[in-house]
């Protein structure tokens, strides 16, 4: 089989970052070829050089053997090469038909676009309402749209970074069955994932990366997910050590009777939701997404501006009405599912960022004057403890990786100290060794008496950290599970709504 595309000593450098160093391998024709690395290991870049988001400053590409110049995305559709991203671009408001529309290049008439559109479908069995509103849609439905987006364009070479982060077990059998239709029909497809299991099981080669440079390409066939994580990370992820008796007997959170009427209609109403956390104890709320997580982790951070009945309580005490900055005074902290705008300001630098979160600590601010040097110190500590790949304190937000970004994030509301930590997705699309630390770091948490409450789709790293688990069902939520000897019966069935 001929290579499609070859990357000949291609090197990419930021000020005080070489992102990719002289990196060299090959890409099979008609093949799903994986890139793996670490957080900051020069994926993103590579990945972006390819799509003609970014130029390399040396080194060069060739498409079939022929070398070619890719300065922007239309030259590298012109190519045959489309991307689907992590994060999608879509238009909330816009039907699934108009979003197709936006992102075609090709002069096509609605009715050729429509038939292209029912013709894909059809093949490869995506189930789509053209007509419906993209946000009514699922996760697993918006990713559809990107993809069958990308396929209108007529690529020989699809791009996939990180398709299976906030997936279903369900939706991610069913794109990994469609990737290799896809193949199968003479796609080249590569592949960026963090999950190795996922690698081994999907892919036919593997590209590692670490710290700019290619440790080496490998027949995935031949490798195992502990092969794989050694050869990326340089040693062995650790075992994870949970201990899985709390003696506290009284709750230091509770959530009672927690009822919404939302005016959005494409919002989930929350009904009766009832919860307890006890000091130490990790909460984990499992579910499929588009269940009620957003809306009730809005209403726990208050970024919520809809009225809802019930309690919160902290120690006592009724925190319903308290603003944000109140409950985070109480000594709560919280990390959103959104990094980027939400949990920090990309255009900020990380110390900016560090002070917004941590302004009401006394060791940052006292008298309405800000104490630039406790927050430099605080941001660089974070840097190091947490190994957030930065070139400086002051970087700005948006110029670390998503993984790297992730890390500074859970970094900064660890190292406050808060007696309550509310994470949403806290591991979602960083690689294996930053999860394992990030894992090590909430246990740690937890034998020091802190509380936890972590929501995310991901059932084994709930099933790993937390000491009991409930699930999220269409607002409601299901009593809790003892992780110790889980019942995954159980588990399957209130997943699926059964636990009235």
């Amino acid at each position: 089989m001929s290579n499609i595309i070859e990357f000949q000593n291609i090197s990419k450098f930021y000020p005080g970052v070489i992102a990719n160093d002289n990196i060299s391998f090959s890409i099979k024709q008609q093949s799903i070829h994986a890139i793996l690395g670490e957080n900051g290991a020069g994926k993103s870049t590579l990945v972006k050089i390819l799509y003609g988001h970014s130029t390399q400053d040396s080194g060069q590409i060739l498409i079939n053997s022929k070398k070619i110049e890719i300065k922007n995305p239309f030259d590298a559709k012109k190519l045959g090469i489309n991307m689907v991203f992590q994060h999608f671009s879509l238009f909330e408001s816009l039907s699934v038909y108009e979003n197709l529309i936006l992102g075609i290049d090709e002069n096509l008439s609605f009715k050729e676009l429509k038939e292209n559109t029912v013709k894909i479908c059809t093949k490869y069995g995506f189930n789509l309402n053209l007509d419906s509103p993209v946000s009514s849609l699922s996760v697993g439905e918006r990713q559809t749209v990107e993809i069958v987006r990308a396929l209108l364009n007529k690529p020989k070479i699809l791009i996939l970074d990180e398709p299976t982060s906030v997936l279903t077990p369900f939706e991610i059998d069913r794109l990994f069955n469609i990737i290799k239709k896809l193949v199968k029909d003479g796609l080249t497809v590569l592949f960026i994932s963090h999950k190795l299991e996922e690698i081994i099981n999907l892919t036919n080669y593997v590209t590692i990366l670490r710290s700019g440079k290619v440790v080496g390409t490998y027949e995935t066939h031949q490798e195992s997910p502990d092969s794989l994580g050694y050869k990326m990370l340089g040693y062995e992820v650790p075992a994870l050590d949970k201990k899985q008796s709390i003696n506290s007997k009284k709750p230091t959170f509770e959530i009672k009777n927690l009822s919404t009427i939302n005016k959005d209609p494409f919002s989930v109403n929350l009904k009766d939701i009832n919860l307890q956390i006890k000091k130490g104890e990790i909460m984990g709320i499992a579910g499929v997404a588009g269940n009620g997580q957003n809306e009730l982790m809005n209403i726990l951070t208050n970024e919520s501006d809809e009225n809802f009945q019930g309690e919160i309580i902290f120690k006592d005490i009724n925190i319903s009405k308290l603003s944000t900055y109140e409950r985070r005074k109480l000594s709560i902290s919280f990390v959103t599912e959104q990094r980027l705008g939400h949990s920090a300001v990309p255009e900020m630098t990380l110390e900016e960022n560090v002070l917004l979160s941590l302004n009401f600590k006394s060791e940052f601010t006292k008298n309405n004057l800000i104490n630039f040097n406790n927050i430099s110190d605080y941001t660089k500590k974070i840097i190091k403890e947490f190994n957030v790949s930065a070139p400086s304190s002051i970087s700005k937000a948006g110029e670390l990786s998503g993984g790297n970004l992730q890390k500074f994030i859970i970094g900064r509301e660890i190292l406050s100290n808060p007696d309550l930590l509310i994470l949403s997705q806290p591991t979602w699309g960083i690689d294996v060794g930053s999860e394992s630390f990030i894992r090590k770091s909430l246990l740690e948490l937890s034998e020091k008496g802190i509380s936890i409450l972590i929501i995310s789709h991901d059932i084994e790293e709930l099933i790993e950290l937390c000491h009991q688990i409930s699930v999220i069902y269409q607002g409601k939520i299901s009593k809790s599970l003892t992780t110790e000897n889980i019942d995954m019966t159980q588990l399957g069935k209130y997943m699926g709504g059964m636990f009235d």
